[in-house]
């Protein structure tokens, strides 16, 4: 049966990218990859699924970073197309669906459609993917990019297109393309409406240790109201839109504006709004309606259309995800949005006509923020993307064609996570736990908490802790299991949202009975989650308490839950000053763990040994009850001899060898090898600090004995611990390659300093009267003839005349002035003017004086 294609005349009309469709035709007759850069509003969401859905016989998919943008473009394509919703155009996003099989449009989150091609990898049935506001940089839209150019190369006629505002064209071309040619690209400009740009800059600051301060909120609801009635002035049917970083910013400027603005509808957009809420806000208001202001979040910076803006209102700043591999944990972070950023949200102002932005920074500080966002795969934790790789069958991404690789630090800390959860084995292929995991849609550890949680304490709530800590939600003074009790009330805005999330996961394990008081259980769901989070206070003052967590991190937090002993912390976030109660880190959702849960919850980090160590030159030891960092308890114990050698050797290479006590003998012998390693290599040894701590077993073992039975350092003699590393037969040599003292011409055996371990290119050193070395033509060498001496020649009373490596240059050369200098200062003393003829040892004198008398 043949289907009715789509009008593009109809649908395309007003539109700025209809002009631009001949083009996207003919890119597609010569491939199937192809990049569209159009600016926002010009109609390429609208207008690029009806081309592609004309020209195939199965599904086309679009994929939108943001559930609101899915649901916002299926519902204005189909009002376009005059079809209900759900039949030819449809979507799919998180908890809510309206396709079905007749379904030739489907707009969804990258999210859903990564899941789905874990089930379907070949997308049997899709002709055509579309992944929109590739700009973004968003992780599953990076992902997506990867999967879909691996399985091009399986289905030849799978047609991939990539559409951004702002897109580097380019860079993308080239990973959807061949190793030969990229894809092209089909870059569609229309003439910009005039922007008109003004600066407001705060008196107050933006941000202190606890995020966006109040008074710079204050400035941004007093500019909106300020602009808004100037542009009301001018233009009844305009409204405004204020960009703030986060949803409690938003709630926050939207009172605010109410407060003193009653002429406006101040609307709210932000991501944990309900469904309805956010729609009403995007279908624009009606005849008569009085004057909107939207005060929002990033959702509305480029993937939403929000009809009649006039005016961009934009505090310049960004929340975005954050990384702190010290303390391994990852949040959001508030900072200044880059110049690419600010100029996308004002854009929003001249998408239908001439518009203006008003900017609450001054010019200088715009100029200092960056250039463009960081994509999200540097910065976000990659345990989902990590798991989702390996289910594909490229863990870590190998043999895909990425954007961006994804980052070592991060995706080593992501696997490391994979398996504690058994969910991937140690070369990372995914287990059969593993798949499971991966097909619930949330993190692979808010996963394990619903499936390992569920038989513990009961289905309903295990799904109903981690549709909370998944969906996002607010959790008040940090406290989970108060932020339920309100979700179960229905009085939270967020409560629909919740009960449809929980209901959803609930059908994904098996059920199981309640057992107990549920919230009781909470702290369990979570630890469960996050095993290395659980902590224990450590401290408590008035501003709240500190814990320290499994991890070693240290984390403050106020409210009633500064009040209990243990707690299963979800989140946690760098913050200085109070905010942090001096730890450096805050608390920002957490529920109270009880001791008798903690065995079920975090039985891989518990520990019972025995922990020694060598301080103050003996061997100390306690027997420690440990989860993680955290110490349950601890008593003095006597160590075994094994554990004093361990802690020896512990101290050893934590301190160094600088802690020994090394002998003049000791020093020098280690000097003469480190010489003898440098310059002739094995087999002689390696006796650097780190050479020396790598082969402890091999020369210091008896020694180690003796530090852990209480003998001091000072006693130990190091020179005959060095001489068992000496390699027979060779060790015969030592004392030819690099003797201890030189014979000079005089008969005197003069010591040899040699170089430090430090300078392995410095000479040997000797300083020798200038007199004993005459009978010397040629300079001495060390090492098998490798190493000249450094002579340090001194006149007859020890001072410095002279430093050479090379007598034969000398005698011919300096030693006459010094000779001419000297003679007359020491008459007594010889001065010959041919010191290289052999001359009379001290020795052969004294005999031939014996003689005469």
């Amino acid at each position: 049966m043949t289907r009715p294609a789509f009008d593009l005349t109809a649908i395309g009309s007003g539109l700025s990218f209809a002009a631009g469709l001949d083009d996207l035709a003919t890119a597609l007759d010569s491939g199937t990859a192809v990049v569209v850069s159009a600016p926002p509003g010009t109609g390429k969401t609208t207008l690029v699924p009806p081309l592609l859905a004309n020209r195939s016989a199965g599904r086309v998919i679009v994929t939108q970073p943001r559930r609101v943008a899915a649901r916002a473009a299926a519902r204005r394509l189909a009002q376009l197309d005059d079809s209900a919703l759900g039949t030819r155009v449809g979507f799919t996003v998180r908890g809510e669906r309206e396709a079905g099989p007749q379904t030739r449009i489907e707009f969804v989150t990258a999210g859903v459609l990564l899941r789905r091609m874990l089930d379907d990898p070949g997308l049997d049935g899709v002709d055509a993917v579309i992944i929109d506001e590739v700009h973004e940089r968003a992780l599953e839209t990076d992902l997506l990019v990867g999967l879909l150019s691996e399985v091009r190369e399986l289905r030849d006629h799978l047609s991939v297109i990539a559409m951004s505002a702002t897109l580097d064209a380019a860079r993308i071309a080239a990973v959807l393309g061949t190793d030969d040619t990229p894809a092209p690209v089909v870059d569609h400009a229309v003439p910009a409406f005039p922007l008109t740009e003004q600066w407001a800059p705060s008196p107050a600051p933006r941000l202190d240790e606890r995020g966006v301060t109040w008074a710079f909120l204050d400035h941004v609801a007093r500019t909106t109201v300020s602009a808004a009635r100037d542009l009301h002035r001018r233009d009844e049917t305009a409204d405004a839109l204020v960009f703030v970083p986060g949803a409690r910013e938003v709630t926050e400027v939207a009172r605010r504006i109410r407060d003193s603005a009653g002429e406006f509808d101040v609307r709210e957009l932000h991501g944990q709004l309900p469904a309805s809420a956010q729609d009403a806000v995007i279908r624009g208001r009606e005849h008569g309606e009085p004057p909107r202001i939207i005060v929002t979040t990033s959702l509305a910076e480029s993937s939403l259309t929000v009809p009649g803006v006039r005016l961009v209102v934009d505090s310049c700043l960004a929340r975005h995800p954050q990384r702190d591999a010290g303390r391994g944990m990852s949040g959001l972070v508030t900072a200044a949005a880059s110049r690419a950023t600010c100029v996308q949200r004002a854009g929003r102002s001249t998408r239908q006509g001439p518009g203006s932005v008003v900017r609450c920074v001054d010019e200088r500080t715009y100029a200092a923020a960056p250039a463009r966002p960081a994509p999200e795969i540097a910065s976000a934790d990659l345990a989902d993307a990590a798991l989702l790789l390996s289910c594909w069958g490229a863990p870590g991404g190998v043999g895909l064609r990425m954007i961006d690789p994804l980052p070592a630090d991060s995706l080593a800390d992501a696997l490391a996570v994979l398996r504690g959860l058994g969910a991937i084995d140690d070369e990372g292929r995914v287990t059969d736990d593993g798949r499971a995991l991966a097909r619930i849609p949330a993190d692979p550890r808010l996963a394990r908490a619903l499936r390992d949680g569920s038989p513990l304490v009961g289905t309903r709530l295990a799904a109903e802790v981690v549709a909370l800590l998944g969906g996002d939600l607010r959790v008040g003074d940090a406290d989970v299991a108060r932020a339920l009790v309100e979700l179960r009330s229905a009085r939270s805005p967020d409560a629909r949202r919740w009960s449809r999330d929980t209901e959803r996961l609930e059908r994904l394990v098996a059920p199981a009975p309640r057992t107990r008081s549920d919230l009781d259980d909470v702290g369990l769901v979570i630890a469960l989650a996050f095993p290395e989070r659980v902590a224990r206070r450590v401290d408590r003052s008035a501003d709240g308490a500190t814990f320290l967590l499994a991890s070693g991190t240290r984390a403050g937090v106020h409210g009633a839950l500064a009040g209990s002993e243990w707690l299963a912390v979800a989140d946690v976030a760098r913050a200085p000053g109070r905010a942090s109660a001096g730890s450096g880190a805050v608390i920002r959702s957490a529920a109270v763990l009880h001791e008798a849960q903690l065995e079920s919850a975090v039985s891989p980090l518990t520990s019972d040994r025995v922990e020694a160590e060598f301080t103050g030159g003996r061997v100390q030891a306690r027997r420690e009850r440990r989860i993680g960092a955290i110490v349950r308890s601890s008593a003095p114990v006597r160590p075994t001899a094994g554990e004093g050698r361990d802690a020896v050797r512990r101290a050893l290479q934590r301190e160094g060898l600088g802690m020994l006590t090394w002998s003049n003998a000791a020093d020098e012998l280690r000097r003469r090898l480190s010489l003898l390693h440098h310059r002739v290599g094995a087999p002689w040894p390696d006796v650097s600090d780190s050479g020396l701590l790598t082969s402890l077993d091999a020369w210091f073992a008896p020694e180690v004995d003796a530090l852990a039975g209480g003998t001091p350092a000072a006693r130990l003699d190091l020179a005959t611990a060095l001489r068992r590393l000496l390699p027979w037969p060779d060790a015969a040599r030592l004392d030819e390659l690099v003797p201890e003292r030189l014979a000079v011409p005089s008969g005197s055996r003069i010591r040899i300093a040699y170089p430090p371990l430090d300078d392995p290119e410095a000479r040997p050193v000797v300083a020798v009267k200038l007199q004993e070395c005459f009978g010397w033509a040629e300079t001495p060498r060390l090492v098998g003839g490798r190493v000249p001496v450094l002579f340090h020649l001194l006149s007859p009373a020890g001072r410095p005349l002279a430093v050479t490596d090379d007598l034969a240059s000398f005698w011919s050369g300096p030693y006459a002035q010094v000779r001419a200098e000297m003679r007359g200062r020491y008459p007594k003393h010889p001065w010959p003017e041919d010191p290289w003829v052999a001359a009379p040892t001290r020795h052969t004198k004294n005999r031939a004086a014996r003689e005469h008398l």
